[in-house]
């Protein structure tokens, strides 16, 4: 049976690959936007003040109609609170942290991996050397004691966050960098008379989106965790 699927999955055809593929990515892309869109109109779409107690409905379960004569999909908590409300709002805090940081993390990464991997040489080897001492030291470890030295508080938990996982993005920039720049269409805009900076920004950086996408939405989820702990 294990050899039939492997075999069906080899015969499968590259089209029906990447149709296959790209509606995954569609189908998250949508739950992302339809979270985020949550998130934001939480104050719309909550079905109760989430930080309402009745001690009346304690650890409900979910109903139509509870002691305080609401509905509470999800039931309450301990103390007579809406679970799906507090849900909703929730999701506002988290969504910030994990969309907030990975912009920070995208604006350090991608910046310093473009930079190392279409010019190479001795600059190349200067970043790369910094991104492996980045890399090798502890991020939660990390992420700790820039939090200690900010203190508390969302901002320095964005600050904390993009500051130690760019690195990632870096190596990943890096990476498609070192691949793009030989190919003929990077070497037809040299040959037009197209600058470095438009050959990175015009030519390269759209052609590695893709892995750096991929990176961003696995680093969202990081974060929110991070933040968690």
């Amino acid at each position: 049976m294990a050899s039939l699927t492997l075999a069906s999955a080899r015969a499968e055809p590259a089209p029906s690959r990447a149709r296959r593929t790209r509606a995954l990515a569609a189908g998250g892309a949508v739950f992302v936007v339809l979270l985020l869109a949550a998130a934001l109109a939480a104050p719309l779409i909550a079905p109760a003040d989430p930080i309402r107690q009745s001690l009346r409905g304690r650890l409900s379960a979910p109903t139509l109609s509870g002691a305080d004569g609401k509905a509470h999909l999800l039931g309450t908590d301990h103390l007579g609170r809406d679970v799906l409300s507090r849900i909703i709002y929730g999701a506002r805090v988290s969504m910030t942290v994990g969309v907030v940081a990975e912009c920070i993390v995208l604006a350090i990464g991608v910046p310093l991996g473009a930079l190392a991997g279409y010019y190479g040489g001795r600059l190349d080897m200067i970043l790369m050397r910094f991104v492996d001492v980045m890399y090798a030291f502890p991020r939660l470890l990390f992420v700790i004691m820039i939090m200690s030295m900010l203190g508390r508080g969302l901002l320095n938990i964005f600050i904390a966050i993009g500051l130690t996982g760019w690195v990632r993005v870096a190596r990943l920039t890096r990476a498609q960098m070192l691949s793009l720049k030989e190919r003929e269409f990077c070497e037809a805009a040299r040959a037009a008379g197209a600058g470095n900076l438009a050959i990175i920004v015009r030519h390269l950086l759209p052609n590695a989106l893709t892995p750096i996408i991929i990176s961003l939405t696995f680093g969202i989820p990081e974060a929110i965790l991070r933040k968690r702990r």
